[in-house]
């Protein structure tokens, strides 16, 4: 085989490694664990991360000129309802409706030229969480397919060192489903093969309701008394039913005695490694630390008030103790049904309930991760699908109140932490916030940008089944962040 800086194939399965999965099966866990674990054996050398990643993704779209991107001179009808605030840095304005992140400039960046070609949500979800403009074979707006490229979750999954018996990657609280139940294309790993998806993360239930409803705006609901029955609970990492802590540790102990028999007999790298991802579902099932990961709606009172007692600050929660832990990239999904998508009644829902939370949750974060330490080696982005037209309009039939429609061509990204210079921003949009003026950024520069935050070098790929090399990085790291 070839020598690469990083060779990553998919599972040839012998028998030998069909008998270890067996063996799994002492533990009482599900054949979606195994199948993982498999694939996990036939993994070559991954490398070490450098850095962690936070992904905040807005699912549906962020207007850039209502949140990051301020157009204060512009027409009423481009401008919309919203006044520019004063960051600490000088020159720096943001919506008056993110006031804790306006005083937080210090720690963070802005790329108002991130652009790409679909104004349409499935293909601009692919795009942005694969980081992969080009469309890929057969793609379909209704469902994921296997030859969708792989999104960036599953890279990092893939390629790089899992620390501490963890997921190298995972995403939650939940996957990006739409109103109408179809799953969204671009959040798996695509032509890697299923194997390498993240881990999901399931704390939040799917659910459907009528377009317009809109339940996945109510983040802050605990806060002003309205109900929400989608309760917000961490991943059942409970033991199998029946199976006692003393009949696991025999269990256990019995795999043990097995692996260390077939270790005497066979010392190969797939065997050392499969035993490594053995060991990786046993802590999944007791490690004290990954179940306080876990358990943020039990967290301390003062907690949960500076994050907010909401799916967007338990999210944020959670993701901070994952890194903490050892995961090396968290996805945070912040609204299902694409719950940035702000086509009518765009202001007030801002306003009130997807903003509020926003500001709060990852102010906090940027809070925590910088007293502990950890902000330097945490690298946190913040984008969404694409942004929103510069002119308002207004679809009478399905709102009240104006809006924005899609918008490619142009959007915000928010960086902070893992050596990111704040009170900057990269890039510029034109005078209505239309197109790029300056310095134009491609999805495969932030897809870059977080690989290279990760520690994968640039000449990194993954080898298919007829050992072609699929190379990672499709463009640079954005220049000027650091």
């Amino acid at each position: 085989m070839s020598q690469h800086p990083l060779v990553l194939q998919h599972p040839r399965i012998s028998r030998r490694t069909a008998v270890q999965a067996g063996a799994i099966g002492l533990l009482g866990l599900g054949m979606d664990q195994v199948s993982s674990l498999v694939a996990h054996a036939a993994l070559g050398e991954a490398v070490s991360s450098g850095k962690s990643v936070i992904y905040i993704f807005l699912s549906g779209g962020l207007s850039q000129h209502d949140s990051f991107d301020m157009k204060p001179e512009a027409p009423d009808d481009l401008r919309g309802e919203f006044k520019p605030i004063a960051t600490k840095a000088p020159g720096l304005q943001i919506c008056e409706h993110l006031p804790l992140l306006a005083q937080r400039s210090q720690h963070w960046a802005l790329c108002r030229s991130m652009t790409h070609i679909s104004n349409e949500h499935s293909l601009a979800h692919h795009i942005m969480l694969t980081g992969r403009t080009e469309m890929p074979r057969g793609f379909s707006p209704s469902s994921p397919q296997e030859t969708d490229w792989p999104c960036i979750a599953a890279i990092a999954n893939a390629a790089t060192q899992p620390r501490n018996d963890l997921p190298a990657a995972a995403v939650l609280p939940e996957r990006l489903v739409h109103y109408s139940g179809r799953v969204i294309p671009g959040q798996f790993a695509g032509i890697m093969g299923e194997h390498r998806n993240p881990w999901f993360i399931e704390a939040a239930p799917y659910h459907t309701t009528s377009y317009g409803a809109f339940p996945q705006y109510q983040f802050d609901h605990q806060e002003r008394g309205n109900e929400d029955k989608r309760a917000f609970r961490a991943p059942n990492l409970e033991l199998p039913h029946g199976l006692t802590n003393p009949r696991f540790k025999n269990r256990i102990a019995l795999v043990n005695q097995l692996s260390e028999q077939r270790r005497e007999l066979e010392h190969s790298a797939e065997t050392q490694n499969f035993d490594r991802f053995r060991q990786g579902a046993i802590s999944l099932l007791t490690d004290k630390s990954v179940h306080h990961a876990l358990d943020v709606t039990n967290a301390d009172e003062r907690t949960q008030e500076r994050y907010g007692k909401n799916a967007f600050g338990w999210s944020l929660l959670m993701a901070k103790r994952l890194v903490a832990t050892g995961v090396n990239l968290v996805q945070v999904n912040l609204g299902n049904d694409e719950a940035w998508d702000t086509h009518g009644n765009a202001f007030p829902h801002l306003k009130d309930n997807l903003f509020p939370p926003t500001d709060r949750a990852v102010s906090a974060l940027l809070d925590d991760l910088s007293e502990n330490g950890m902000l330097d080696d945490t690298l946190i982005v913040m984008a969404g699908e694409f942004g929103r037209t510069p002119k308002i309009s207004l679809l009478p039939n399905h709102y009240k109140l104006p809006g924005r429609d899609h918008w490619g061509a142009v959007q915000s990204v928010w960086f902070a932490g893992g050596g990111v210079q704040g009170g900057q921003a990269i890039g510029a949009s034109d005078k209505i916030g239309a197109y790029p003026a300056d310095s134009p950024q491609k999805p495969e520069n932030l897809a870059a940008t977080i690989y290279d935050a990760l520690g994968i070098p640039a000449t990194a790929a993954w080898y298919d089944q007829l050992d072609r090399p699929n190379h990672i990085y499709h463009g640079e790291p954005i220049r000027g962040l650091s």
